[in-house]
């Protein structure tokens, strides 16, 4: 991809180095992007961001029971509303990000926060299309 559309990819780099300016916790950029990909089915950005959420001081055991996040004591209520506005946003067939959530986001984040998350979760979705369609695979 990054060969046969250069100026794609440079786009897509675009937004990642926005996302590298904003204030958003790491740990809740690495969750929509663990949790999304898991979602997509995309092993190659499931590899990439738990070997980046465990640079970060994430646990194996958090990651482990990452897709079962609502069954789990684990995660903070802030951390539970980024999974859930992942989700939510991956599945947007389902209706997309709920007002539920939404307005749960709104009592614990401002609106550029709320934003800034909604673009994490945009911009791994579209990397998990390019990565599925190109059939990128983990490295060994």
């Amino acid at each position: 991809m990054a060969t046969l559309e250069p100026a794609g990819y440079k786009a897509m780099l675009g937004l990642e180095s926005y996302l590298a300016t904003t204030k958003l916790d790491k740990m809740h950029k690495e969750l929509i992007k663990i949790r999304t990909s898991q979602i997509n089915g995309c092993a190659f950005c499931i590899d990439m961001h738990t070997k980046d959420a465990r640079k970060y001081g994430e646990t194996e055991q958090r990651i482990y029971l990452l897709n079962a996040w609502r069954e789990t004591n684990l995660f903070n209520e802030e951390e539970r509303v980024v999974l859930a506005l992942a989700e939510e946003m991956a599945l947007i067939a389902n209706g997309g990000l709920s007002e539920e959530t939404y307005q749960k986001a709104k009592a614990l984040f401002d609106d550029h926060y709320i934003a800034q998350l909604i673009m994490v979760a945009v911009t791994i979705n579209a990397w998990n299309r390019i990565a599925i369609s190109t059939h990128l695979q983990p490295a060994e």
